[in-house]
């Protein structure tokens, strides 16, 4: 399908801002561009019942931030299910703020608390800190639910883009730590370690992420080459310390048509398919990488968001038949 037509003008207003990109700033530059661009073509920030930030304990034994959405009023009689969201940002920027008004969505939308997590970011933290620090937040979340009325047998993760890397890697290691996952709601998630797909070269210009800014995220985050190679940083084709992918949690992927991760996205939809996950792959025609964040400008956004709200519900009710 062609490109969304408000997708397009987007893109032409991008290209005509001709702005730095990323590659050409600092860190601390690329983060300060990216927290003033985030919210411009968000949709509104839905209103919640209680919004707070906390500390959570990591293993190294200091406390990174996470922010505690709750739509309701907490009730220990009838504890609320739990989403547990990882940001994009290719490891790099992004942080609890750009991505507040996804994660207000998500509790009005699907019903549930949301802890949105503060990972900490590369080149300061490199591999495998990121993915140390998502693990940490969701076991902190199941061991301490029931002191904020949420349920610990019915825990979702997600995010986007670097954030469903590591919600994908999360829902592995919950399987192995017994925390039975409802969900992993995956979107546009990175997956390969190499980018040789299709996709990635259909798309290398012109469509938000770029080839180089994609290398220059890595560049960040990775100590040494070798670390492409571990499962963790590439779950689709890593081959150091590849875990068996039978019996994670059932996925929800949603892919762009024009994003460079389209194919890794499907192929690790496959992936889990092939291991005898419960697996549902949607792919959004007409949009690019980051559209999930355009919903205040692309009005077909809106059913992207009521499709993940809705697996969310539907997982959340299926666990709590049980």
């Amino acid at each position: 399908m062609p490109l969304n037509p408000k997708i397009a003008q987007i893109l032409d207003m991008v290209a005509r801002a001709a702005r730095p990109t990323y590659p050409t700033l600092t860190v601390q530059q690329a983060r300060a561009s990216y927290e003033k661009s985030a919210p411009i073509l968000e949709i509104a920030s839905a209103p919640t019942h209680a919004i707070e930030d906390l500390s959570v304990p990591v293993r190294d034994g200091t406390t990174i931030r996470a922010r505690l959405y709750q739509p309701s009023e907490p009730s220990w009689a009838e504890p609320l299910p739990a989403l547990v969201y990882f940001h994009g940002g290719g490891f790099t920027v992004g942080s609890v703020d750009t991505h507040d008004a996804l994660c207000r969505m998500f509790a009005r939308d699907a019903g549930c608390a949301v802890l949105s997590v503060d990972y900490r970011l590369a080149p300061e933290y490199r591999f495998p800190t990121a993915v140390d620090d998502a693990f940490d937040a969701l076991s902190w979340l199941y061991t301490n639910a029931a002191l904020y009325g949420i349920d610990p047998a019915r825990l979702a993760v997600a995010g986007d883009s670097a954030g469903g890397t590591l919600a994908t890697v999360c829902a592995v290691l919950a399987r192995d730590a017994g925390i039975a996952l409802a969900l992993q709601l995956l979107i546009y998630p990175g997956t390969t370690a190499y980018q040789q797909t299709g996709s990635h070269t259909r798309f290398a210009e012109g469509h938000l992420l770029t080839a180089e800014t994609i290398q220059w995220f890595f560049g960040q985050y990775v100590r040494d080459a070798s670390d492409r190679d571990d499962w963790r940083f590439a779950p689709l084709d890593g081959t150091r310390g590849e875990p068996d992918f039978r019996g994670v949690a059932p996925a929800w992927i949603a892919t762009a048509e024009y994003d460079p991760l389209a194919d890794e996205g499907a192929a690790y939809a496959e992936k889990l398919q092939t291991a005898g996950n419960a697996v549902v792959h949607v792919r959004y025609h007409g949009m690019t990488h980051e559209f999930f964040k355009m919903g205040g400008y692309v009005p077909e956004v809106a059913g992207a968001h009521a499709d993940a709200a809705g697996a969310l519900r539907e997982a959340f009710a299926g666990r709590g038949e049980h």
